[in-house]
C-alpha cells in the first residue's frame, strides 16, 4: 500500500540536485548506512545503495557541510548487527546471536568501528541533550509530526543547531514544516510534486 504523505516540508529530489558549498546537511542514519557500510546492499534497495552515497560524495566534493547526530551512532550500530545477525543466521535471537558467537560479535565490533569511523572522519557533530526537557519537547513534537522516536530526537538536534536540510530516505521527514527533505524516495517526491512541494534549486 502506497503511504499517502501529508507533505510540509520542501523535498529536493536529489537525483537531480547538485549540492555546493554554501549546503549544511543533517545526514541521517539510513543514509550513513548505506555510504559506509560494506554489507548495506543485503538489506537495501538498488537506489539506496547508489543514489545516497553518489550524493554524499558530491556534498562532499563540493565542499557542503555535513553534520551528524550522536543518535545516529547508537541506530547505526542496531543496524548493522542486525543485518550481520541476518547474513549469518536468520533464526537467532538477537541476545543469542550477540552473546554466544564471540568472532560474529567481534565481526560486528569490526563493521560498527569501520563505519563510525567513516561518519566521524567526514562529518561534524550536531550535539543533542537527551534530558528531560528534550523528550518532552520531543514527546509534544509526536503528538502532531508522524515520526518514529529516534527521528523526533534527530529533530530536536536539527533545531537547536539551527540546520533546515537534511538527507534521508524516510519520508516522514518530508511531514515536517519548515525543513529541506533530501531524498530520492520516489513516495516522497511524488507526493511533493502532486501538493506543490517539490523544490527544484
Amino acid at each position: 500500500m502506497a503511504v499517502n504523505y501529508t507533505v510540509q516540508a520542501q523535498v529536493v529530489d536529489i537525483r537531480s540536485d547538485i549540492p555546493n558549498k554554501d549546503d549544511i546537511f543533517l545526514v541521517d542514519t539510513n543514509v550513513w548506512y548505506w555510504y559506509t557500510y560494506t554489507n548495506a546492499s543485503i538489506s537495501s534497495l538498488a537506489y539506496q545503495i547508489t543514489e545516497y552515497p553518489s550524493y554524499v560524495a558530491k556534498a562532499i566534493f563540493a565542499n557542503s557541510l555535513l553534520l551528524y547526530c550522536g543518535l545516529s551512532g547508537a541506530e547505526l550500530a542496531h543496524n548493522i548487527e542486525q543485518t550481520e545477525r541476518q547474513i549469518f543466521s536468520s533464526t537467532l535471537r538477537p541476545k543469542e546471536y550477540r552473546h554466544n558467537f564471540p568472532a560474529e560479535r567481534a565481526k560486528v565490533v569490526a563493521e560498527v568501528t569501520a563505519a563510525w569511523n567513516q561518519v566521524i572522519s567526514i562529518a561534524v557533530c550536531t550535539e543533542i541533550l537527551i534530558n528531560e526537557a528534550t523528550t518532552n519537547i520531543a514527546f509534544t513534537r509526536f503528538q502532531t509530526q508522524i515520526l518514529d522516536g529516534y527521528d523526533l530526537l534527530i529533530l530536536e538536534a536539527m533545531d537547536k543547531a539551527g540546520v533546515k536540510q537534511i538527507i534521508t530516505d524516510d519520508g516522514d521527514y518530508a511531514t515536517v514544516p519548515g525543513i529541506k527533505v533530501f531524498t530520492a524516495n520516489s513516495g516522497a517526491i511524488a507526493a511533493a510534486t502532486t501538493q506543490g512541494k517539490l523544490l527544484v534549486r
